[in-house]
């Protein structure tokens, strides 16, 4: 799933106060402004898990004054409960229909599934659903891409899961959507821990800002320049959380 650009690769490893992440090294920003980037390796973030728990248990042992925390979209996802099983979701007949003409992604799976088809249509009404299938099917073939998530929005383009490539058994059967709260979450979780925090969903495609906290000390440039590379690396790898230090 991705490139092998964005891989974590083990002479990055790095252990302190018994935390284990990846340093994925230095980058300087369109401003001059310079970003070191520790993605940080994690156990397997269940359902219902306390994402304050978490901040406390692998990023404070190891951050400075003045570092900012990228928090992984998905995994916020989990600890909120926004998510979905195959149980919950019965393919009707427009999933169906559309799903088997709809593409595969290099970041995951697309809407070629009819389970996260017809999540989509519950969350956004067949009405757009379908409309958006017919634009983006019309327009492909002049080398148009991206009408369909844009006609039916981000909440829909925020759906992961469902993927039968996946190394985790439990994600095949779940899906996970995106929190349309990320700000309050994100003023939520530095009240109880300290560190701004940004809601992330990256990609090697796309590096997607949900939401930050309210007092966050880099705009919304500098976050995009930080996070440029995908230093999250791939979901494979357990390192969801980013700590990120500013160096002037």
């Amino acid at each position: 799933m991705g490139s092998t650009a964005s891989r974590n690769l083990e002479d990055q490893h790095r252990e302190l106060n018994g935390i284990e992440y990846y340093d994925r090294g230095r980058i300087k920003g369109r401003d001059g402004r310079e970003y070191d980037r520790f993605a940080i390796h994690t156990h397997f973030i269940e359902v219902g898990e306390d994402q304050a728990e978490i901040v406390r248990r692998y990023v404070l042992p190891i951050s400075r004054k003045g570092d900012v925390l990228s928090f992984g979209a998905k995994v916020m996802a989990m600890c909120t409960r926004n998510v979905y099983t195959k149980e919950q979701i019965k393919p009707g007949f427009w999933a169906k229909l559309l799903s088997p003409h709809a593409s595969e992604t290099v970041a995951g799976i697309g809407m070629h599934d009819p389970y996260k088809l017809q999540l989509a249509i519950n969350m956004v009404g067949a009405p757009r659903v379908v409309f958006a299938s017919v634009v983006s099917a019309v327009t492909k073939p002049f080398g148009i891409k991206g009408l369909f998530y844009k006609i039916v929005g981000k909440g829909v383009a925020g759906i992961d899961g469902f993927y039968y490539r996946s190394s985790f058994d439990r994600y095949k059967d779940l899906a996970l959507v995106n929190n349309e709260n990320a700000r309050e979450l994100c003023d939520e979780l530095e009240q109880k821990t300290g560190i701004p925090v940004v809601l992330m969903d990256a990609n090697d495609i796309d590096q997607n800002q949900l939401g930050k906290s309210t007092d966050f000390p880099l705009t919304d440039d500098q976050i995009q320049d930080a996070m440029k590379d995908n230093p999250s690396g791939q979901g494979d790898e357990l390192t969801p959380l980013i700590l990120i230090r500013p160096l002037s």
